[in-house]
């Protein structure tokens, strides 16, 4: 189809749909059955099939009318795109269209206390009982757990097979018995992690995501769409202020969703902050930290535009690939710079926190929430090897984990 054909379509079907009164779920699941929701997707599972050079065209015509779209905050986003790519028919019908409605929140189960950057190091146990999965382990950092409904779960399954052979790929439900969720307490303030431990909890058969045994394959389909995230371009959603029962609603969402999130702008390093504070302080009339400004937003520049080829790449119906490993490590790169700049700036200052203390407390608390942003979705090391063997073609970083049984690996935790 051409633009004009789908611009003409999707304002033809808003006109006779789009409603501000109805309930936010009412409106989903109708937009979902349309294929407008998601129009890249395959046209059997809520989608038109159309190409990513259209989205844009469709978003210009929700925001002319100010429709809403599909529920995209948080994991469910991770969930639907692994799903989609790996899941069985009968699990794209259980879960894609309730996590396109908003009814179900997800969350990832991927990172362990002895496992956190090599995931593939997970001694999370899943033993096939009788006729279901019997899990037993424990995960950390994972976000909005306590009010998750279900879960990415990543289990060992194989002990005698390779590292990265043995590794399964389940979706859990998050409310059973035998799951057990407590906060964590960041030395930030926020408590937007949990650990979760799983004790006997159960999967049934048909929970299995692919195949036993190919659940590392199916994390790198999470972890790429998770990256590919992390570059720094995507901005929190904001409720519009429009009345009406369905944007009331959305409101609503918005707010229970992104609690977790509240800092992440600050893991970010607010970059948007350095040249406001730089000339507030006087700070830009020294050289030195003029220049350091400088360089910090034209690193912060070169950045976006790196991530804007890889969404280019996006909408050219390229695959999910390493670049986000790239998008990944250049915000990384720049959170650090800025929170040095903002250092320089404020001075010793920048250790207070509290209202009274320098832009409300802003800045200690983007000190102490930078270096969450070389860590979190895969540290900077991790990246830099991603980059170099699958980018730069260098020889693979030598192991001898990959070669052995997994349960004659050494590692951190007993398994």
């Amino acid at each position: 189809m051409s633009e004009d054909a789908v611009r003409a379509e999707i304002r033809a079907w808003l006109a006779e749909h789009w409603n501000p009164a109805l309930g936010l779920v009412e409106w989903r699941t109708t937009l979902a059955r349309s294929g407008w929701g998601m129009p890249t997707w395959p046209k059997r599972w809520y989608g038109r099939e159309l190409p990513e050079a259209m989205v844009p065209v469709i978003e210009e015509e929700f925001d002319r009318v100010g429709a809403i779209g599909v529920a995209r905050i948080g994991i469910r986003t991770l969930a639907a795109a692994t799903i989609l790519a790996h899941g069985t028919d009968m699990q794209k019908e259980k879960y894609l269209l309730r996590i396109l409605t908003g009814e179900d929140t997800w969350c990832q189960l991927f990172s362990e206390p002895g496992s956190g950057s090599d995931v593939a190091g997970a001694v999370t146990r899943a033993e096939f009982r009788g006729n279901q999965w019997v899990v037993n382990g424990q995960k950390v950092w994972t976000t909005s757990a306590h009010k998750a409904h279900w879960g990415l779960l990543l289990a060992r399954t194989n002990w005698d097979a390779a590292k990265h052979k043995g590794l399964s790929y389940f979706i859990i439900d998050m409310k059973q018995p035998g799951v057990s969720v407590s906060p964590l307490r960041q030395m930030n303030g926020f408590a937007s992690f949990n650990q979760v431990f799983l004790t006997d909890a159960i999967v049934p058969p048909e929970m299995i995501v692919s195949t036993e045994g190919d659940g590392w394959t199916v994390t790198n389909t999470t972890l790429m769409h998770e990256r590919r995230g992390a570059d720094g371009l995507r901005a929190q959603p904001k409720g519009s202020d429009r009345p009406g029962r369905i944007y009331a609603e959305e409101r609503e969402e918005i707010a229970v969703a992104l609690e977790p999130y509240r800092w992440y702008p600050s893991r970010a390093g607010r970059v948007d902050m350095v040249l406001p504070r730089a000339i507030e302080t006087g700070a830009i009339h020294d050289p030195v930290v003029r220049q350091e400004v400088g360089k910090l937003l034209v690193m912060a520049r070169c950045a976006e535009w790196t991530a804007r080829r890889a969404r280019a790449a996006k909408e050219q119906g390229k695959p999910q690939g390493p670049e986000g490993s790239l998008g990944k490590l250049a915000a990384s790169v720049v959170a650090r710079a800025s929170a040095r700049v903002h250092t320089q700036i404020t001075g010793a200052g920048a250790l207070l926190a509290g209202p009274e203390a320098a832009a409300g407390g802003t800045v200690a608390e983007i000190l102490l929430s930078v270096p969450a942003v070389s860590i979190a979705g895969g540290t900077d090391e991790i990246q830099r090897n991603i980059i170099a063997e699958r980018v730069l073609g260098m020889p693979r970083e030598p192991s001898e984990d990959t070669k052995k049984p997994f349960r004659d690996v050494p590692r951190n935790t007993v398994g």
